[in-house]
């Protein structure tokens, strides 16, 4: 079992799919990779919408990597593996094309992020979030301006300051995190696919100037989340930190 990206376009819908055997967490090659495919995507005069999802049944995103974090040994190595969600996050706002998500399972960290990062979401009553960077020692610091659009300050602290307490599927509609709850998988797969469907039905150029629209006032998130990766590059070097990280792994 690796960790795979792929891309499936039909009916000027493109399915992004990722895949780790471990939760589906993020190493940094692979963000460097979802990074190219939504890039690669948003160029594509085929594809008028975005679809991304996650494989298996259990997590839909893990967060970052553990065992990666544990390796990192200085500033730029730690600024360098964050930088991959700064840059994924900078790519799903600049791409020109509407990114619908997929949740199926629980988010945490990293995985919170790419989910607020969508331009709507559709998700399964097991979808729990949590943001649980506090507790290794680190903080959501690059998600946080994406999280934060989503769903306001006011419950992303209430996330953030209770690092160990999942937030369901419910909570995270409520708060504006995702668009549509479901009790199944196949409601939630048929409803995605209608959805998909409809939306790339409408005229492309309204789709794109719609996509500029939602993301107005982000501009300053191209320099925002790379400060932010310098953040958590720092504190990831600490001893709690490391110890943290080692914990969680047991």
């Amino acid at each position: 079992m690796q960790a795979t990206i792929t891309t499936n376009i039909q009916d000027n819908i493109a399915t992004i799919s990722f895949f780790h055997p471990a939760g589906n967490s993020f190493p940094s090659s692979q963000l460097e990779q979802l990074t190219q495919e939504l890039n690669s995507a948003g160029k594509s005069d085929v594809i008028s919408v975005i679809i991304l999802k996650s494989e298996g049944t259990g997590a839909f995103c893990a967060g970052a990597s553990f065992d990666e974090l544990l390796a990192v040994t200085n500033l730029e190595e730690g600024s360098k593996f964050f930088s991959g969600f700064a840059n994924i996050i900078n790519a799903m706002r600049k791409c020109p094309k509407l990114i619908i998500g997929r949740a199926h399972g629980k988010a945490v960290g990293g995985g919170v992020g790419l989910l607020a990062a969508c331009d709507y979401v559709f998700a399964h009553n097991n979808a729990a979030v949590k943001l649980s960077e506090l507790a290794i020692g680190i903080g959501p610091f690059v998600i946080e301006p994406a999280v934060s659009k989503k769903i306001g300050k006011t419950a992303m602290a209430e996330m953030t300051l209770e690092p160990t307490a999942w937030k369901n599927a419910n909570w995270a509609l409520e708060k504006g995190l995702f668009s549509k709850v479901f009790s199944s998988v196949e409601d939630l797969d048929g409803n995605l696919a209608s959805f998909a469907e409809q939306l790339a039905s409408y005229n492309p150029d309204a789709l794109v100037a719609m996509k500029k629209v939602l993301w107005e006032g982000t501009e300053n998130w191209d320099s925002l989340l790379f400060e932010r990766a310098a953040i958590s590059g720092r504190l990831v070097l600490s001893d709690f930190t490391k110890n943290a990280l080692l914990q969680f792994k047991k």
